[in-house]
């Protein structure tokens, strides 16, 4: 495994100690990979969630292009998206 040194600020290193100390992680490796493994699963899903986004842009393009408009307003329209968007 390849090595890298890191600079962190003192709150930083205080919160790796403590999570090692406290018995979830063996050593401050592991809590600074399980911080990039989540951090690259968020950058995934930001770039799932760009792709759909652009996805659904083009599609409003070509209906736009086309000739069809939908008769719902932009309040109608944000109703339906909060009421099948999960809650966190």
């Amino acid at each position: 495994m390849a090595t890298m040194n890191v600079s962190l600020p003192s709150d930083m290193v205080e919160f790796v100690e403590q999570e090692v100390s406290q018995g979830g992680y063996g050593s401050s490796s592991e809590v600074v990979r399980e911080a990039l493994r989540l951090l690259r699963h968020e950058k995934a899903q930001q770039a799932e969630k760009l792709a759909i986004l652009r996805r659904e842009i083009s599609i409003g393009v070509e209906a736009a292009n086309a000739g069809r408009f939908s008769k719902k307003s932009v309040s109608d329209i944000l109703d339906e998206v909060m009421l099948e968007s999960p809650r966190k």
